[in-house]
C-alpha cells in the first residue's frame, strides 16, 4: 500500500474523513486553518463537528464539546484579564479532570508556555521549578497547596477546589463565571508545552515538546494503535506525563469522549469501561498490574468486552504482565516504547506480545530505528547497542539549553537494545544502568523480568552496587505478595534457573512497596542503601 493509501485508510478509521454537515465541516476546517494542528484546533474542531457529543466525563460530571470549547475561551479571557501575555509561563499542577484540560488549552490559545508539573513534586522542587521557569501563574489542585508554600500566593489559582477552599484564592470555576465564550484571535506567538522528565535521580528537566506541523505524526500513531472516531477513551494515565498528554492531544482529532478520574482505582476503571462501553484504556504498566490484582469475583462480573485497545507506556512492560492482563480481560494491549524527548520509537501490538513476550515492537510509519555502537556504526541484527530513532515528532530541547545526543542523524534514546530476526525490538535497559560484573556486561532488566514471574513476587527492581571482588554486582529489591514468604537464598536459587550466573542477585532486600512515581517509574534515589559486599 502506498503512503497515500495508508494515510487515507487511517484518516477514514479515526473519523476525519467521515461525512459531516457542510457548515460543521467548514467550521472545523477554519479552526485548523487558524491554529494549525494542536490543542486549540483540536478542541475547536471537535466542538464544530460534534457540539453535543460528550467530551469529558469526570468526577464533576459531564461536558459536551461545545461546553468545553466555550469554557476554554472563558478561561483564556480570564487569564488575559489577569495579565497573562504570549510567552508567559503558566505552571499547572493538577490531576486528571476538566480544569486541567481547560488550563492546558487556554494557555496554548494565549500563546503561553504550559509547565506541566508532576503531582509528586516536593515543596523544594515546586518552588525551584516555578522560579527557574519564571511562572507568572500557578494553577493547582487544592490538595497541592501545602507543597506550594514557597510560591508567591498571588500567583496561585485553584483548579480542583473542595468545599473548604481558601476564600482568598481564585478558582478556575469562579474565574470563568461571566466571561465571554467567544473565540480568541491567534496570538503573535505560538504556544508551547514543557513536560518535566521523571526526575528519578534528581531535579526534573523541562523538555520542550513542539506541536506537530502536519498530520504525519497522527498517521504514525493511529496507524499502529487502531483508535476509531468517536470512541470512549478511559484516560487513566496522568495528563502531566507525555504518555497521557499524547493520547489526549492526538485523540482530539477523533472527537472522542474522555473519561477522567482524579485518582486511579482499578475497580473504578473496570466500572467505567463497563458503564461507558469504553473502547480505549490509556494506562501505565503499574496500573495494569493493579487491574490484574483486582478480586477475581469482581473481574468475573464486570463486562469489559468493549475494550479494543489498552494503550500502555511510561515504564518497562514485562511480557508476563501483558499476557496475564490479556488472559483476564481482552487481547488489547499496545505497548508504546518511547520517551518525552524522542516521541515514539516502536509499538508492540497484542500479536507481538503473545508471540514475543517482552518485545517493544516494531517502528511505526515514517520512523527509523537503528542500533549503533559507541562510534555511531550500525550493528547487525541480534547485537546489542544504543537505540537511536528518527520520526516526525521533533524534540525542542531542554529548557536549560541542552539537548539529546545524535548519531547518524538519529536521536539517542539512552537505552540499549537489539532487533530479533523478525524485526522486533527488545530493550535491555538504560545504557547507564548496565553494569560490568567480573568482566561481563549485565543488564538489570533481564533479572527483573525473571523475578517478576515468581508466583510469590508482586514487584521488583534491580540495581547495581559496588563489589570489591567483581567490581559491581546486582541487588534485587523485592515486594512479596500478601502472605507470601521468601528468603534471600530462595531468590538466588530461583534466579540461577532463569538467568546467567553473573546476573544472579548478590543481595536481595525485601520491601513493603517500591518507591514509584505517578507514572510507575521507580524512584531509585529513594531505595534503601546497601552496604558494599
Amino acid at each position: 500500500m502506498t503512503d497515500l493509501g495508508y494515510t487515507f485508510k487511517v484518516l477514514q478509521r479515526i473519523g476525519l474523513l467521515q461525512p459531516v454537515m457542510p457548515h460543521r465541516l467548514l467550521g472545523a476546517g477554519l479552526e485548523l486553518a487558524k491554529w494549525g494542528p494542536g490543542l486549540p484546533s483540536g478542541v475547536g474542531s471537535a466542538a464544530k463537528r460534534y457540539p453535543q457529543r460528550t467530551a469529558i466525563i469526570d468526577d464533576a460530571g459531564e461536558l459536551t464539546w461545545a461546553e468545553l470549547s466555550g469554557q476554554v475561551n472563558q478561561l483564556t479571557q480570564a487569564l488575559k484579564d489577569r495579565g497573562a501575555r504570549p510567552g508567559d509561563s503558566i505552571a499547572v499542577l493538577a490531576r486528571n479532570h476538566r480544569f486541567l484540560v481547560m488550563a492546558l488549552v487556554a494557555t496554548m490559545q494565549l500563546g503561553g508556555r504550559v509547565l506541566l508539573l508532576n503531582t509528586m513534586a516536593s515543596r523544594s522542587q515546586l518552588g525551584e521549578l516555578v522560579q527557574r521557569e519564571d511562572a507568572t501563574v500557578v494553577i493547582l489542585d487544592q490538595e497541592f497547596l501545602e507543597v506550594a508554600q514557597d510560591v508567591d500566593r498571588s500567583r496561585l489559582v485553584l483548579a480542583w477546589a473542595d468545599d473548604d477552599a481558601p476564600d482568598d484564592l481564585p478558582t478556575v470555576a469562579t474565574m470563568i463565571d461571566g466571561q465571554p465564550a467567544r473565540a480568541h484571535p491567534k496570538p503573535d506567538r505560538h504556544g508551547q508545552i514543557i513536560i518535566f522528565t521523571s526526575g528519578t535521580t534528581g531535579l526534573p528537566k523541562g523538555a520542550r515538546r513542539e506541536e506537530p506541523k502536519n498530520l504525519l505524526p497522527l498517521i504514525a500513531f493511529f496507524g499502529s494503535i487502531p483508535y476509531r472516531g468517536g470512541s470512549t477513551v478511559a484516560l487513566a494515565a496522568p495528563l502531566f506525563h507525555s504518555w497521557g498528554l499524547l493520547n489526549f492531544a492526538f485523540g482530539l482529532s477523533t472527537a472522542p469522549t474522555y473519561v477522567l478520574r482524579r485518582t486511579f482505582d482499578a475497580e473504578q476503571v473496570l466500572r467505567d469501561i463497563e458503564s461507558h462501553r469504553a473502547e480505549v484504556l490509556v494506562v501505565v504498566p503499574l496500573m495494569m498490574q493493579r487491574m490484574t490484582d483486582v478480586d477475581p469475583a469482581v473481574i468475573e462480573r464486570t463486562d469489559v468486552s468493549s475494550l479494543r485497545i489498552t494503550a500502555t507506556s511510561g515504564s518497562a512492560l514485562a511480557g508476563e504482565l501483558a499476557n496475564r492482563y490479556m488472559d483476564l480481560f481482552t487481547d488489547s494491549v499496545y505497548n508504546f516504547y518511547g520517551a518525552t524527548e524522542t516521541g515514539w520509537v516502536t509499538i508492540a501490538g497484542p500479536e507481538d506480545l503473545r508471540e514475543a513476550p517482552g518485545t517493544a515492537g516494531t517502528p511505526p510509519f515514517r520512523t527509523t530505528v537503528k542500533i549503533l555502537d559507541p562510534d555511531g556504526r550500525e550493528l547487525p541484527q541480534g547485537e546489542t547497542g544504543v537505540i537511536h530513532v528518527g520520526n516526525d515528532m521533533p524534540f525542542g530541547g531542554y529548557t536549560d539549553g541542552n539537548t539529546k545526543s545524535f548519531a547518524d542523524g538519529l536521536m539517542s534514546t539512552g537505552d540499549l537494545g537489539h532487533f530479533d530476526e523478525n524485526g522486533r525490538l527488545f530493550v535491555s535497559g538504560r545504557d547507564d544502568d548496565m553494569i560490568i560484573s567480573g568482566g561481563e556486561n549485565v543488564f538489570p532488566r533481564e533479572l527483573e523480568d525473571a523475578l517478576i514471574e515468581h508466583p510469590d513476587v508482586s514487584d521488583v527492581v534491580v540495581t547495581g552496587i559496588p563489589d570489591e571482588r567483581f567490581g559491581q554486582v546486582l541487588a534485587a529489591y523485592v515486594v512479596l505478595n500478601p502472605g507470601a514468604t521468601l528468603s534471600e537464598d530462595e531468590v538466588k536459587a530461583y534466579a540461577k534457573g532463569k538467568v546467567a550466573r553473573f546476573a544472579v542477585p548478590a543481595r536481595t532486600v525485601f520491601l513493603d512497596e517500591l518507591p514509584r512515581n505517578a507514572t510507575g517509574k521507580v524512584m531509585k534515589r529513594e531505595l534503601p542503601e546497601i552496604e558494599q559486599s
